[in-house]
Protein backbone atom coordinates (compact mmCIF):
# COMPACT_ATOMS: atom_id res chain seq x y z
CA UNK A 1 0.00 0.00 0.00
CA UNK A 2 1.06 3.76 -0.59
CA UNK A 3 2.28 5.76 2.03
CA UNK A 4 1.02 9.19 2.87
CA UNK A 5 2.97 11.39 4.13
CA UNK A 6 2.27 14.92 5.85
CA UNK A 7 3.21 17.11 8.35
CA UNK A 8 2.26 19.71 10.95
CA UNK A 9 3.61 23.31 9.23
CA UNK A 10 6.50 24.53 10.89
CA UNK A 11 6.81 21.34 12.95
CA UNK A 12 8.94 17.96 12.42
CA UNK A 13 7.48 15.12 10.41
CA UNK A 14 5.94 12.53 13.17
CA UNK A 15 6.00 9.79 12.13
CA UNK A 16 3.25 6.80 12.20
CA UNK A 17 3.68 2.99 11.11
CA UNK A 18 0.43 1.03 10.94
CA UNK A 19 0.39 -2.53 10.75
CA UNK A 20 -3.01 -4.70 9.78
CA UNK A 21 -3.71 -7.27 7.19
CA UNK A 22 -7.49 -5.47 6.80
CA UNK A 23 -6.73 -3.12 3.55
CA UNK A 24 -9.58 -1.17 4.32
CA UNK A 25 -9.21 -0.56 8.32
CA UNK A 26 -5.59 0.56 7.28
CA UNK A 27 -7.03 2.90 4.61
CA UNK A 28 -9.10 4.16 6.97
CA UNK A 29 -6.93 4.69 10.10
CA UNK A 30 -4.43 6.39 7.41
CA UNK A 31 -6.99 8.87 6.64
CA UNK A 32 -7.30 9.56 10.01
CA UNK A 33 -4.24 9.93 10.73
CA UNK A 34 -2.72 11.80 7.82
CA UNK A 35 -5.28 14.57 8.48
CA UNK A 36 -4.29 15.42 12.35
CA UNK A 37 -0.72 16.00 10.28
CA UNK A 38 1.26 12.82 10.77
CA UNK A 39 3.09 10.79 8.23
CA UNK A 40 1.93 7.75 7.55
CA UNK A 41 3.18 3.82 6.41
CA UNK A 42 1.18 0.86 6.01
CA UNK A 43 2.71 -2.78 6.51
CA UNK A 44 -0.46 -5.78 5.57
CA UNK A 45 2.08 -8.23 8.10
CA UNK A 46 4.46 -8.20 10.92
CA UNK A 47 6.48 -9.17 8.48
CA UNK A 48 6.48 -6.53 5.94
CA UNK A 49 6.80 -3.82 9.62
CA UNK A 50 10.13 -5.40 9.94
CA UNK A 51 11.25 -4.27 6.76
CA UNK A 52 9.70 -0.69 6.73
CA UNK A 53 10.85 -0.02 10.31
CA UNK A 54 14.64 0.78 9.73
CA UNK A 55 13.97 2.75 6.26
CA UNK A 56 10.88 4.43 7.78
CA UNK A 57 12.14 5.05 11.26
CA UNK A 58 8.83 5.55 12.73
CA UNK A 59 7.69 7.33 15.77
CA UNK A 60 5.30 4.56 16.81
CA UNK A 61 4.17 1.42 15.81
CA UNK A 62 0.20 0.72 15.16
CA UNK A 63 -0.72 -2.92 14.85
CA UNK A 64 -3.36 -4.81 15.26
CA UNK A 65 -3.23 -8.33 17.41
CA UNK A 66 -4.10 -11.09 15.47
CA UNK A 67 -2.30 -11.04 11.92
CA UNK A 68 -0.29 -13.66 10.03
CA UNK A 69 2.56 -16.03 11.23
CA UNK A 70 4.02 -12.71 12.94
CA UNK A 71 0.99 -11.43 15.23
CA UNK A 72 1.03 -8.03 17.05
CA UNK A 73 2.76 -9.34 20.20
CA UNK A 74 5.24 -11.17 18.51
CA UNK A 75 5.95 -7.98 16.24
CA UNK A 76 6.25 -5.86 19.32
CA UNK A 77 8.78 -8.27 21.09
CA UNK A 78 10.89 -8.08 17.96
CA UNK A 79 10.39 -4.31 18.17
CA UNK A 80 10.86 -4.22 21.80
CA UNK A 81 14.46 -6.29 21.26
CA UNK A 82 15.94 -3.96 18.02
CA UNK A 83 14.55 -0.70 18.90
CA UNK A 84 13.31 -0.92 22.55
CA UNK A 85 12.51 3.24 22.70
CA UNK A 86 9.55 2.77 20.13
CA UNK A 87 6.28 2.42 21.83
CA UNK A 88 3.77 0.41 20.26
CA UNK A 89 0.00 0.71 20.41
CA UNK A 90 -2.50 -3.09 19.64
CA UNK A 91 -5.47 -2.97 18.25
CA UNK A 92 -7.50 -6.18 18.46
CA UNK A 93 -11.39 -7.21 17.58
CA UNK A 94 -10.65 -10.45 19.19
CA UNK A 95 -9.85 -8.41 22.86
CA UNK A 96 -9.88 -10.11 26.15
CA UNK A 97 -8.87 -8.46 29.67
CA UNK A 98 -6.19 -11.44 29.91
CA UNK A 99 -4.54 -10.02 26.68
CA UNK A 100 -4.39 -6.77 27.27
CA UNK A 101 -2.71 -7.40 31.05
CA UNK A 102 -0.40 -9.89 28.93
CA UNK A 103 0.35 -6.84 26.31
CA UNK A 104 0.50 -4.25 28.53
CA UNK A 105 2.64 -6.25 31.26
CA UNK A 106 5.07 -7.01 28.41
CA UNK A 107 5.53 -3.19 27.74
CA UNK A 108 3.02 -2.50 25.38
CA UNK A 109 2.02 1.44 25.13
CA UNK A 110 -1.37 1.25 24.80
CA UNK A 111 -4.08 -1.68 23.74
CA UNK A 112 -7.39 -0.63 22.19
CA UNK A 113 -10.28 -2.81 21.05
CA UNK A 114 -11.84 -3.09 17.98
CA UNK A 115 -14.43 -0.77 17.28
CA UNK A 116 -12.52 1.69 18.60
CA UNK A 117 -13.25 5.58 18.93
CA UNK A 118 -11.17 7.16 16.84
CA UNK A 119 -11.26 10.09 19.12
CA UNK A 120 -9.39 7.80 22.24
CA UNK A 121 -7.33 6.35 19.41
CA UNK A 122 -5.77 9.64 18.50
CA UNK A 123 -5.68 10.64 22.20
CA UNK A 124 -3.22 7.44 22.31
CA UNK A 125 -1.17 8.55 19.63
CA UNK A 126 -0.90 12.06 20.03
CA UNK A 127 0.36 11.01 24.03
CA UNK A 128 2.82 8.23 22.78
CA UNK A 129 4.14 10.33 20.57
CA UNK A 130 4.86 13.02 22.86
CA UNK A 131 6.50 10.51 25.32
CA UNK A 132 8.29 7.89 22.65
CA UNK A 133 9.68 8.34 19.34
CA UNK A 134 12.41 6.99 16.80
CA UNK A 135 15.55 5.84 18.98
CA UNK A 136 18.09 8.56 17.77
CA UNK A 137 21.49 7.45 16.44
CA UNK A 138 20.06 3.86 15.31
CA UNK A 139 21.52 1.78 12.51
CA UNK A 140 22.35 4.16 9.46
CA UNK A 141 21.93 7.20 11.54
CA UNK A 142 24.55 6.20 13.94
CA UNK A 143 27.31 5.61 11.13
CA UNK A 144 26.42 8.90 9.39
CA UNK A 145 26.35 10.77 12.87
CA UNK A 146 28.80 8.90 15.19
CA UNK A 147 30.72 12.00 16.20
CA UNK A 148 26.83 13.27 18.02
CA UNK A 149 25.70 9.50 19.02
CA UNK A 150 25.95 10.15 22.90
CA UNK A 151 23.33 13.06 22.54
CA UNK A 152 20.35 11.73 22.74
CA UNK A 153 17.79 14.50 22.12
CA UNK A 154 14.82 15.59 19.58
CA UNK A 155 14.53 19.19 21.42
CA UNK A 156 14.55 21.82 18.29
CA UNK A 157 17.00 23.92 20.78
CA UNK A 158 19.49 21.43 20.92
CA UNK A 159 19.12 20.55 17.02
CA UNK A 160 20.48 24.32 16.50
CA UNK A 161 23.16 24.25 19.06
CA UNK A 162 24.69 21.13 17.56
CA UNK A 163 24.39 22.58 14.11
CA UNK A 164 26.76 25.32 15.70
CA UNK A 165 29.07 23.15 17.34
CA UNK A 166 29.33 21.04 14.16
CA UNK A 167 29.68 24.38 12.23
CA UNK A 168 32.54 25.74 14.84
CA UNK A 169 34.50 22.47 15.18
CA UNK A 170 35.88 22.90 11.60
CA UNK A 171 38.02 25.89 13.41
CA UNK A 172 40.33 26.01 15.80
CA UNK A 173 38.88 28.89 17.91
CA UNK A 174 38.99 28.44 21.64
CA UNK A 175 35.01 27.14 22.58
CA UNK A 176 33.48 28.28 25.82
CA UNK A 177 30.24 25.89 27.20
CA UNK A 178 28.07 27.40 29.66
CA UNK A 179 25.22 25.59 31.21
CA UNK A 180 23.87 24.22 34.61
CA UNK A 181 25.15 21.34 36.31
CA UNK A 182 24.24 18.00 34.94
CA UNK A 183 23.11 19.36 31.46
CA UNK A 184 25.74 17.65 29.48
CA UNK A 185 28.93 19.98 28.59
CA UNK A 186 31.28 17.17 28.37
CA UNK A 187 29.33 15.82 25.69
CA UNK A 188 28.83 18.22 23.67
CA UNK A 189 32.57 19.03 24.03
CA UNK A 190 33.32 15.64 22.96
CA UNK A 191 31.08 15.56 20.05
CA UNK A 192 33.09 18.87 19.18
CA UNK A 193 36.19 17.19 19.12
CA UNK A 194 34.93 14.04 17.01
CA UNK A 195 33.82 16.03 14.35
CA UNK A 196 36.75 18.26 14.16
CA UNK A 197 39.89 18.03 12.16
CA UNK A 198 41.67 16.68 15.62
CA UNK A 199 39.78 13.74 15.94
CA UNK A 200 42.35 11.50 15.74
CA UNK A 201 44.30 12.96 18.03
CA UNK A 202 43.90 13.12 22.11
CA UNK A 203 40.27 14.08 24.01
CA UNK A 204 41.64 15.29 27.47
CA UNK A 205 39.31 15.94 29.81
CA UNK A 206 40.30 17.62 33.18
CA UNK A 207 37.68 19.22 36.28
CA UNK A 208 39.09 22.18 37.60
CA UNK A 209 37.38 22.31 40.75
CA UNK A 210 38.28 18.92 41.36
CA UNK A 211 42.01 19.16 40.88
CA UNK A 212 43.96 21.02 44.72
CA UNK A 213 45.03 25.06 43.77
CA UNK A 214 48.78 23.55 44.39
CA UNK A 215 48.65 20.62 42.06
CA UNK A 216 46.99 22.50 39.47
CA UNK A 217 50.28 23.47 37.54
CA UNK A 218 51.53 20.37 37.62
CA UNK A 219 48.60 18.52 36.60
CA UNK A 220 48.58 20.31 33.14
CA UNK A 221 52.10 21.61 32.55
CA UNK A 222 53.52 19.21 33.76
CA UNK A 223 57.08 18.85 36.05
CA UNK A 224 61.03 17.42 36.27
CA UNK A 225 62.21 15.23 38.41
CA UNK A 226 62.80 16.86 41.71
CA UNK A 227 60.44 20.20 41.03
CA UNK A 228 59.15 19.17 44.52
CA UNK A 229 58.66 16.81 47.28
CA UNK A 230 57.79 13.88 46.24
CA UNK A 231 58.90 14.36 42.38
CA UNK A 232 60.66 11.41 41.83
CA UNK A 233 60.08 11.51 38.05
CA UNK A 234 59.10 13.67 35.30
CA UNK A 235 55.97 13.75 34.43
CA UNK A 236 54.12 15.25 31.19
CA UNK A 237 51.57 17.02 32.33
CA UNK A 238 47.83 16.99 30.17
CA UNK A 239 48.79 19.75 27.71
CA UNK A 240 51.28 17.56 26.44
CA UNK A 241 48.52 14.41 26.55
CA UNK A 242 46.53 16.67 24.63
CA UNK A 243 49.11 17.24 22.02
CA UNK A 244 47.48 17.60 18.28
CA UNK A 245 44.20 17.33 19.91
CA UNK A 246 41.61 19.14 22.60
CA UNK A 247 41.58 19.91 26.16
CA UNK A 248 38.37 20.20 27.88
CA UNK A 249 38.67 22.51 31.01
CA UNK A 250 35.67 22.04 33.21
CA UNK A 251 34.52 24.28 35.73
CA UNK A 252 36.94 26.70 34.63
CA UNK A 253 35.23 29.05 36.79
CA UNK A 254 36.85 27.70 40.06
CA UNK A 255 40.71 28.33 38.49
CA UNK A 256 42.54 29.49 41.20
CA UNK A 257 43.52 33.51 40.06
CA UNK A 258 47.23 32.59 40.28
CA UNK A 259 47.10 29.97 37.64
CA UNK A 260 44.45 32.05 35.15
CA UNK A 261 48.13 33.68 34.80
CA UNK A 262 49.64 31.39 33.38
CA UNK A 263 47.34 29.46 31.81
CA UNK A 264 46.57 33.02 29.63
CA UNK A 265 50.15 33.03 28.52
CA UNK A 266 50.13 29.20 27.80
CA UNK A 267 47.00 30.00 25.39
CA UNK A 268 49.12 33.34 23.70
CA UNK A 269 52.46 31.72 23.47
CA UNK A 270 51.26 28.13 22.66
CA UNK A 271 53.99 26.94 24.95
CA UNK A 272 54.35 25.65 28.33
CA UNK A 273 56.94 25.28 31.17
CA UNK A 274 56.64 22.27 32.77
CA UNK A 275 57.37 23.39 37.35
CA UNK A 276 60.87 23.07 37.62
CA UNK A 277 62.08 23.19 34.34
CA UNK A 278 64.15 26.17 32.40
CA UNK A 279 62.99 25.73 28.88
CA UNK A 280 59.48 25.97 27.74
CA UNK A 281 57.75 23.70 25.16
CA UNK A 282 55.42 23.73 22.61
CA UNK A 283 51.96 22.40 22.34
CA UNK A 284 49.46 22.73 19.97
CA UNK A 285 46.06 22.22 21.50
CA UNK A 286 42.28 23.37 20.78
CA UNK A 287 40.89 24.75 24.11
CA UNK A 288 37.31 23.92 25.78
CA UNK A 289 36.34 25.13 28.32
CA UNK A 290 33.25 24.79 30.34
CA UNK A 291 31.53 26.26 33.69
CA UNK A 292 27.83 26.41 35.98
CA UNK A 293 28.84 29.74 36.92
CA UNK A 294 28.66 33.21 34.56
CA UNK A 295 32.12 34.06 33.76
CA UNK A 296 30.98 37.60 33.17
CA UNK A 297 29.56 37.99 36.41
CA UNK A 298 32.81 36.16 37.78
CA UNK A 299 34.88 39.02 35.72
CA UNK A 300 32.40 41.90 37.12
CA UNK A 301 33.41 40.36 40.83
CA UNK A 302 37.17 40.55 39.94
CA UNK A 303 37.29 36.97 40.50
CA UNK A 304 38.42 35.94 37.11
CA UNK A 305 40.48 37.46 34.82
CA UNK A 306 39.16 39.65 31.88
CA UNK A 307 41.78 38.96 29.25
CA UNK A 308 41.76 35.09 30.26
CA UNK A 309 37.91 34.97 29.45
CA UNK A 310 38.10 36.86 26.56
CA UNK A 311 40.54 34.37 25.37
CA UNK A 312 38.29 31.20 26.03
CA UNK A 313 34.94 32.99 25.62
CA UNK A 314 35.73 33.46 21.27
CA UNK A 315 32.46 31.34 20.11
CA UNK A 316 29.89 30.22 23.13
CA UNK A 317 27.12 27.10 23.18
CA UNK A 318 25.03 27.94 26.14
CA UNK A 319 23.45 24.54 26.78
CA UNK A 320 19.35 24.47 28.06
CA UNK A 321 18.12 22.79 30.91
CA UNK A 322 16.83 19.76 30.82
CA UNK A 323 13.33 21.74 31.66
CA UNK A 324 13.47 24.01 28.95
CA UNK A 325 13.38 20.66 26.58
CA UNK A 326 10.90 18.73 28.11
CA UNK A 327 10.11 16.31 24.88
CA UNK A 328 13.63 14.98 25.18
CA UNK A 329 12.55 13.35 28.70
CA UNK A 330 11.08 10.68 27.68
CA UNK A 331 13.27 9.93 25.07
CA UNK A 332 16.39 10.07 27.58
CA UNK A 333 14.85 8.31 30.54
CA UNK A 334 13.47 5.23 27.81
CA UNK A 335 17.17 5.66 26.50
CA UNK A 336 18.37 5.29 30.06
CA UNK A 337 16.57 2.37 30.96
CA UNK A 338 17.21 0.17 27.49
CA UNK A 339 20.99 0.85 29.10
CA UNK A 340 20.65 -0.23 32.31
CA UNK A 341 18.13 -3.24 32.35
CA UNK A 342 20.95 -5.68 31.31
CA UNK A 343 22.73 -4.96 34.42
CA UNK A 344 19.51 -5.71 36.63
CA UNK A 345 18.61 -9.60 34.65
CA UNK A 346 16.50 -7.61 31.93
CA UNK A 347 13.87 -7.45 34.52
CA UNK A 348 11.97 -3.77 33.76
CA UNK A 349 9.99 -3.68 30.15
CA UNK A 350 9.37 0.00 30.39
CA UNK A 351 7.28 2.99 31.60
CA UNK A 352 3.19 2.78 32.29
CA UNK A 353 2.19 5.89 30.34
CA UNK A 354 1.43 7.82 33.81
CA UNK A 355 4.97 7.15 34.67
CA UNK A 356 6.47 8.84 31.80
CA UNK A 357 4.08 11.73 32.65
CA UNK A 358 5.03 12.38 35.78
CA UNK A 359 8.82 12.13 34.48
CA UNK A 360 7.81 15.07 32.00
CA UNK A 361 6.19 17.01 34.17
CA UNK A 362 8.99 17.33 36.78
CA UNK A 363 11.39 20.05 36.79
CA UNK A 364 14.71 18.25 37.10
CA UNK A 365 16.51 21.14 38.71
CA UNK A 366 19.99 18.58 39.02
CA UNK A 367 18.93 17.91 35.06
CA UNK A 368 19.74 14.73 32.85
CA UNK A 369 22.51 13.90 35.68
CA UNK A 370 19.30 14.06 37.33
CA UNK A 371 17.09 11.77 35.47
CA UNK A 372 19.04 9.18 35.09
CA UNK A 373 20.08 9.04 38.62
CA UNK A 374 16.28 8.41 39.09
CA UNK A 375 16.24 6.01 36.19
CA UNK A 376 19.11 4.27 37.40
CA UNK A 377 17.09 4.15 41.27
CA UNK A 378 13.54 2.69 39.63
CA UNK A 379 15.12 0.24 37.51
CA UNK A 380 17.23 -1.15 40.61
CA UNK A 381 13.83 -1.13 42.61
CA UNK A 382 11.21 -2.09 40.36
CA UNK A 383 9.61 -5.79 41.36
CA UNK A 384 7.17 -5.25 38.03
CA UNK A 385 7.84 -5.13 34.22
CA UNK A 386 6.46 -1.77 34.00
CA UNK A 387 7.02 0.93 36.17
CA UNK A 388 4.19 2.43 37.50
CA UNK A 389 3.48 6.35 38.64
CA UNK A 390 3.19 5.41 42.12
CA UNK A 391 7.08 4.56 42.24
CA UNK A 392 7.90 7.39 40.23
CA UNK A 393 6.11 9.91 42.38
CA UNK A 394 8.09 8.32 45.29
CA UNK A 395 11.36 8.51 43.83
CA UNK A 396 10.97 11.61 43.10
CA UNK A 397 9.94 12.80 46.46
CA UNK A 398 12.83 11.09 48.11
CA UNK A 399 15.79 13.44 49.08
CA UNK A 400 18.34 10.37 47.74
CA UNK A 401 16.58 11.20 44.42
CA UNK A 402 17.65 14.40 44.43
CA UNK A 403 21.32 13.89 44.77
CA UNK A 404 23.54 17.28 43.83
CA UNK A 405 26.20 16.70 41.67
CA UNK A 406 29.97 17.08 42.89
CA UNK A 407 30.32 20.84 42.09
CA UNK A 408 26.47 21.90 44.09
CA UNK A 409 27.48 19.44 46.91
CA UNK A 410 31.10 21.24 47.49
CA UNK A 411 29.61 24.77 47.15
CA UNK A 412 27.07 23.46 49.68
CA UNK A 413 29.33 22.24 51.96
CA UNK A 414 31.80 24.89 51.92
CA UNK A 415 29.00 27.39 52.40
CA UNK A 416 27.99 25.88 55.22
CA UNK A 417 31.19 25.40 56.57
CA UNK A 418 32.07 29.67 56.73
CA UNK A 419 28.78 29.69 58.08
CA UNK A 420 29.42 27.84 61.16
CA UNK A 421 32.80 28.76 60.99
CA UNK A 422 31.92 32.86 61.66
CA UNK A 423 29.25 31.70 63.79
CA UNK A 424 31.78 30.40 66.41
CA UNK A 425 34.44 33.28 65.89
CA UNK A 426 31.62 35.85 66.07
CA UNK A 427 32.47 37.52 62.91
CA UNK A 428 36.24 37.68 63.18
CA UNK A 429 37.97 36.92 60.16
CA UNK A 430 41.32 36.57 61.36
CA UNK A 431 40.51 34.29 63.96
CA UNK A 432 38.21 32.47 61.20
CA UNK A 433 41.12 31.99 58.71
CA UNK A 434 43.34 30.83 61.52
CA UNK A 435 41.33 28.18 62.01
CA UNK A 436 40.55 27.21 58.62
CA UNK A 437 43.98 27.46 58.18
CA UNK A 438 44.12 30.59 55.22
CA UNK A 439 45.24 33.89 54.71
CA UNK A 440 43.29 36.50 55.54
CA UNK A 441 43.18 37.62 51.71
CA UNK A 442 42.26 33.88 50.29
CA UNK A 443 39.32 33.72 53.19
CA UNK A 444 38.09 37.21 52.44
CA UNK A 445 37.29 35.83 48.58
CA UNK A 446 36.20 32.73 49.51
CA UNK A 447 33.33 34.84 52.01
CA UNK A 448 32.70 37.19 48.48
CA UNK A 449 32.12 34.32 46.32
CA UNK A 450 29.57 33.04 49.09
CA UNK A 451 28.27 36.63 49.67
CA UNK A 452 28.96 36.22 53.07
CA UNK A 453 29.39 39.52 55.68
CA UNK A 454 31.29 39.26 58.71
CA UNK A 455 29.53 42.15 60.31
CA UNK A 456 26.16 39.73 59.93
CA UNK A 457 27.89 37.32 62.56
CA UNK A 458 28.88 39.63 65.18
CA UNK A 459 26.93 39.53 67.88
CA UNK A 460 25.36 42.42 69.81
CA UNK A 461 28.23 44.32 72.16
CA UNK A 462 25.71 44.33 74.40
CA UNK A 463 24.93 41.15 74.82
CA UNK A 464 26.82 38.20 75.82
Amino acid sequence: MKKSKEQTPGSPSRRVLLVDDDPSLLRLLSLRLTAIGLSVECADSGEQAVGLVPQFKPQLVVTDLRMGEMDGLALFRYLQQHYPLLPVIILTAHGTIAEAVEATRQGVYGFLTKPFDSKELIAQVEQALELGGWPQRESEQAEQEDWRAEIITRSQSMEQLLQEAQRVAQGDASLFIHGQSGTGKELIARAVHRISPRSAAPFVAVNCSAIPADLLESELFGHVRGAFSGAVSARDGLFRTADGGTLFLDEIGDMPPLFQVKLLRALQEQRIRPVGANQDIPVDVRIISASHHDLEQLVERGEFRQDLYYRLNVVTLSLPALSERREDIALLANHFLARLTPRYGNRVKGFSAEALSALVQYDWPGNVRQLQNVVERLTALSTTPIIPVQQVEKALKEKSALLPGFQEAREQFEREYLVELLQRVNGNVSQAARLAKRNRTEFYKLLKRHHLDPARFKQDPGGD
